[in-house]
């Protein structure tokens, strides 16, 4: 299984590095389009990138994974917060039923109150 896995990996690398080799072209990644670069006070946000095709390709692709991922992790807050209310009620619980349990056996025998704790 190891191995499968390090062949798909190795697959990847060279499809990766095959498209990286042929997109090699500058492209200019730019921030706001020329027309609205233009208008008074909107200079400041104006930048302009020289970066190879592959680069662009390669970014978009990383800021689209981690975009989900965050978005994944925001959407299953819900879950992980109700899960950690169960898990407190749990401990609560399961505090509450070793005193109980004490409170039953206090008067007991040690041996007679092991036995009860363990059936």
């Amino acid at each position: 299984m190891r191995y499968i896995r390090y062949a798909i990996l190795a697959a990847i690398a060279v499809v990766l590095i095959v498209l990286a080799l042929a997109n090699r072209a500058s492209v200019t990644l730019n921030t706001l389009p020329d027309g609205l670069a233009e208008i008074p006070g909107m200079g400041l946000l104006s930048y302009s990138v020289e970066l190879p095709l592959f680069a662009v390709g390669f970014g978009g692709v990383l800021a689209g994974l981690l975009l989900g991922f965050v978005w994944e992790w925001v959407r299953e807050h819900k879950h992980r917060a109700e899960v950690s209310r169960k898990q407190s009620e749990v401990r609560k619980l399961e505090r509450e039923l070793r005193r109980n349990k004490a409170r039953q056996n206090e008067g007991k025998d040690e041996v007679l109150a092991l036995l009860d704790e363990a059936g």
